[in-house]
């Protein structure tokens, strides 16, 4: 055995773990969390597990979970320094997608993963997060945040995170009731959301030639071009809501990954096509200017981004008007955008003509 010398003793900071930084972190995020609290929490932030009740107004109530990320989206946020706004994109992500069911979203859990933790930062991405917790009605709760030396570069961090929901069982939305004649109605994004942004890097870098240009400072459309693309993802959660409780409807679609082509089928039934028409809404500036500049043929657009439709509704045809009138009163922008029609055989169940 060689011989062994006595060494200046190592702590976790020396590793590259800053507990400190851990401990103010949570200080910080402590009162953010708090503003999101609502009925049904019996323990928050703090605990090692957190603890909420299924409110009593449900009399058989089925719970609904989502989780999601905000995936490559957060490479841009490194370069323009939009740390403030993807802890919206995260909580969209889960909300939205449970909200499709119907549910009422419950609360909320992140997980913030680093090589080495600038509380400020952190501080900036919870208060987004927190943020999204309150447009969606939801309590944030808990999370983790995990400093992992030699995991990430410096300055870079990564996001996931989950929702529960629940919704009355007899109430839950499942497409099975959707019929030729009923209409769709599609509510506005505010741009991209968090999807496909692999590809708006790519146009972005073919174009300018970084993702650091300093076009991206430059005006679009009356606001910088870094805030189009970063605008965070739209919550509807609230207008949605409402909707459901004043009329039936029958289908709902979160456009992600996978654009109108590919997420408008999972809530049709078999036997049917939803038919959508390009020009039946107002496609935001962003979504030509990736077309044109990436020279993205149309229906690659359809299946990779929303093109400015974050979320699809399926209504009976008596009932679309007044579906129309309700979610604009809660400030949404919502076009008629197609109708269901029997499926041609060999057809695919989601076209946009």
């Amino acid at each position: 055995m060689g011989s062994t010398k006595a060494s200046t003793p190592l702590s976790y900071r020396d590793a590259g773990v800053d507990i400190d930084a851990g401990d103010a972190l949570v200080r910080r995020i402590g009162p953010l969390a708090r503003r999101t609290m609502r009925e049904g929490v019996l323990g928050g932030i703090g605990g090692f597990g957190a603890l909420f009740e299924v409110p009593r107004r449900y009399r058989e109530p089925v719970l609904v979970s989502g989780t999601d990320g905000v995936g490559t989206k957060l490479k841009l946020a490194f370069a323009l320094d939009g740390h403030d706004t993807v802890g919206i994109d995260l909580v969209a992500m889960s909300v939205n997608d449970i909200l499709v069911q119907g549910a009422e979203p419950l609360f909320f859990l992140d997980y913030f993963a680093c090589g080495r933790l600038d509380v400020d930062v952190a501080a900036r991405v919870v208060a987004g997060i927190a943020r999204g917790c309150e447009q969606a009605g939801c309590a944030l709760i808990g999370g983790e945040t995990a400093e992992m030396p030699d995991m990430y570069p410096d300055g870079e961090y990564d996001l996931a995170g989950f929702a529960v929901g629940v919704v009355e069982k007899a109430k839950i939305i499942d497409g099975a009731a959707i019929r030729p004649g009923d209409v769709v109605l599609g509510l506005a994004s505010s741009g991209a959301h968090s999807n496909g942004y692999s590809l708006v890097r790519r146009v972005i870098e073919r174009t300018w030639g970084s993702i650091r240009a300093p076009q991206l400072q430059d005006d679009f459309h009356g606001v910088r071009f870094a805030d189009a693309v970063l605008a965070p993802t739209r919550i509807y959660v609230r207008p949605m809501l409402d909707l459901l409780a004043q009329l039936p409807v029958k289908g709902i679609a979160h456009i992600t990954g996978g654009g109108l082509i590919e997420n408008v089928p999972r809530v049709l039934p078999a036997g049917v096509q939803a038919v959508l028409h390009r020009d039946a809404w107002t496609r935001p500036p962003l979504f030509d200017w990736l077309e044109r500049h990436g020279a993205i043929d149309a229906h690659e657009m359809h299946r990779v981004f929303n093109c400015g439709i974050g979320l699809v509704v399926v209504v009976e045809a008596a009932d679309a008007q007044r579906a129309q009138a309700v979610l604009a009163q809660h400030g949404e922008t919502v076009f008629r955008i197609g109708e269901i029609v029997e499926r041609p055989d060999g057809a695919a169940p989601a076209v946009v003509v």
